[in-house]
């Protein structure tokens, strides 16, 4: 049974009961503006808390959600006696905030972060002596054990100024029997009680939402990021299941010359296996409470990870995890003596390219060199000192000039094989462009080449091994049928996994092209793979409306799929279909191309769909977007509705229009071509 969907983040919900931030609760009424559409499946960004980070993709916990997406109108205890002048005066301080912070285009997200915390401290503190005794309270914190860390950690965190745990003075390093010993301290038991407290409401909150959305015959779709940020309570609470000394991040690339690095711990997947794998087995757990689907974000990293040394800047030295190691044996075995094993794996600087940079000044610039490098005998060759073990040490070095530095750490960088452990060696991602490479005769090149090729069939094979049993255990442990989020490098493996474990894969119409072939031609729509899901963005892309105004591959895809051909040539509107302007007629003719998928699941983001309205259309479609990667702003991830629920649900000629579209692709209308 096919269906059609539609993605939002609960934040950019806006009914007239948000407080400036779309609100769990604020579900339901989206819910019956999208069964009036036709819509059965709404999928959300993840939810969980992320403290003084917008990006919903930074959790500082796995289990515990968002505070900010807490309804504190819909709290019992606003109402409860004594009702006294102070709770007048928060009723009253919620009703002028809301006014304000409602009438704002996007949320001010750290603003209002403190804003809606310090009105449930003020309510808890009202009613804390009751909640103490609470039953309730009481069986929910037994049945979510990881409460007691979670609130042990944002205690803490709080006295600290919300300051990374890695730079606290106490509890930096802390057991499981300290942390109960914290939780079970009666001077401390108000402070803990209120992050229990807030929990388990918004708990209560997400499932009522939940609940309706499902009476409804409509689906939720969750989102679980595979990564956790460092300054989670699950890194700080459990060392163990993460490794410290490496960052997750992607290699470089066409967009990304030196790659990505995230910042995000990578998995000890050994240490997960010991224990079952109980950590994800319950972070599945406690999100199946909500979602019948979820999204696997960056499931190659289930595959491998490209994991980055902790203190590099860049991404170029990482390597991937699982690896298959290089050898000294095995490089000698090739003819490298120790010497050339030495050269390939380490920069060598010739005082040459630093003078250049420092005005040409020989003597200066070997004083500069022998404070962090050693000279090779009498040659004018260089080699980093032992002490250096990054190019942020390199950086540190705020008494050699910034160009100096700027040199120094891009030869940092230049070798062809990245030592990962003693006597062991990854080759770097973009080998062939280093200086090593370049020394190395035809035939050596051959030999290497052949070499490194075989190497990478190798851990092709532990890949898929891996992916095997990570992907297996998710979902065998949960009933919600899985989606992946497989954009990105490609792995031999990839699709033979998803296909016989049964995870939905993702095709972004204007990506779902034969990359390899001359003129990279789109894939018909009806062969897209029914085990997928077909979406016209993501939240880190454009929005159709900008993609089709503003770059260059839109017209490949007018080109492609002419309107003449898909609408028909007597149709009028053909005519105001073409690259460079955005209309109703535009989106609609996108999204029933997109209906024609043979994918199970159409889901498009709220923005596309609202694009079949031209009331809805931002003055500067740069405005709709939801992110933009690579920026650290506060413009990411706070985008709203341009208007509430409650005037969308009314919008008849709207909700028909993508009811239409849902009837094309669930098979319940027939295209405008047959």
């Amino acid at each position: 049974m096919k269906m059609t969907g539609i993605s939002v983040p609960v934040g950019a919900l806006r009914t007239k009961k948000s407080f400036g931030i779309g609100e769990f609760l604020d579900i339901i009424p989206f819910a019956d503006f999208c069964k009036k559409a036709s819509l059965k499946v709404i999928q959300l960004l993840p939810v969980n808390d992320t403290g003084t980070e917008s990006s919903p993709y930074s959790a500082l916990s796995a289990s515990a959600l968002h505070p900010i997406y807490i309804s504190i109108e819909s709290l019992s205890e606003l109402y409860e006696a004594p009702a006294d002048a102070a709770h007048k005066k928060l009723l009253a301080d919620i009703k002028k905030l809301k006014k304000s912070y409602n009438e704002l285009p996007r949320f001010p997200y750290k603003e209002l972060r403190n804003v809606k915390n310090t009105i449930l401290k003020e309510l808890y503190e009202l009613h804390s002596a009751e909640i103490a005794k609470s039953p309730e309270l009481k069986k929910w914190i037994t049945a979510n054990p990881w409460v007691k860390e979670y609130a042990v950690f944002k205690r803490l965190k709080s006295i600290n100024l919300e300051a990374s745990w890695k730079s606290w003075r106490e509890y930096r390093k802390i057991k499981q029997e300290e942390i109960e010993e914290l939780w079970n301290s009666k001077e401390l038991k108000n402070e803990h009680l209120y992050y229990a407290w807030v929990q388990m409401n918004l708990e209560k909150q997400f499932l009522k939402a939940s609940d309706y959305v499902s009476s409804l015959g409509i689906m939720l779709k969750g989102d679980i990021p595979i990564m956790m940020n460092e300054d989670s309570h699950d890194a700080w609470a459990h060392p163990e299941f993460f490794n410290d000394n490496l960052r997750a991040g992607s290699p470089p690339d066409g967009p990304n010359p030196v790659g990505q690095n995230w910042g995000f711990p990578t998995y000890n997947w050994k240490n997960l296996k010991k224990c079952d794998y109980s950590w994800w087995r319950e972070r599945l757990k406690q999100s199946a409470k909500f979602y019948e689907l979820f999204r696997i974000d960056h499931i190659l990293g289930f595959f491998r990870i490209w994991a980055v040394p902790q203190n590099e800047c860049t991404a170029l030295l990482g390597h991937t995890e699982p690896y298959e190691p290089v050898t000294v044996k095995e490089l000698e075995a090739l003819g490298f003596t120790k010497e050339r094993i030495r050269w390939l794996s380490l920069p060598h600087i010739p005082t040459r390219i630093v003078e250049d940079v420092n005005n040409g000044d020989y003597l200066g610039t070997h004083g500069i060199l022998h404070t962090i490098m050693d000279r090779i005998g009498d040659e004018e060759l260089w080699l980093f000192k032992p002490e250096i073990k990054s190019d942020k040490d390199i950086y540190a070095h705020e008494e050699i000039p910034l160009a100096v530095r700027e040199v120094l750490a891009k030869k940092w960088r230049d070798r062809m094989f990245v030592e990962t452990e003693r006597g062991k060696y990854y080759p770097a991602w973009c080998y062939e462009t280093t200086t090593a490479w370049a020394s190395l005769s035809d035939d050596e090149k051959r030999i290497m080449s052949q070499f490194i090729s075989e190497k990478r069939e190798d851990m092709e094979n532990l890949w898929e091994k891996q992916a095997r049993e990570l992907l297996g255990m998710i979902t065998d442990t949960t009933t919600m049928t899985a989606c992946a989020e497989d954009l990105g490098a490609n792995i031999r493996s990839l699709n033979s996994v998803l296909n016989d474990l049964s995870i939905m894969s993702l095709k972004v119409i204007r990506w779902n092209r034969q990359w390899e072939k001359d003129g990279k031609p789109f894939i018909p729509f009806e062969d897209y793979p029914e085990k997928s899901v077909t979406t016209t963005s993501v939240h880190d892309s454009s929005t159709l409306r900008l993609w089709w105004t503003e770059e260059p591959d839109a017209s490949d895809f007018y080109e492609a799929f002419p309107p003449a051909d898909e609408i028909g040539a007597k149709n009028a509107v053909v005519a105001n279909i073409k690259p460079g302007t955005y209309s109703t007629e535009v989106a609609e003719y996108l999204l029933e191309k997109a209906a024609e998928s043979n994918s199970i699941f159409c889901i498009h983001p709220v923005q596309d769909f609202l694009g079949l309205s031209e009331a809805y259309y931002a003055q500067n479609p740069q405005d709709e977007r939801i992110n933009v990667p690579g920026s650290v702003t506060e413009f990411n991830w706070t985008y709203r509705l341009p208007a509430d629920v409650e005037s969308l649900i009314k919008d008849t000629a709207l909700t028909k229009k993508i009811a239409a579209i849902a009837a094309l692709h669930d098979g319940k209308a027939k295209s405008k071509r047959s």
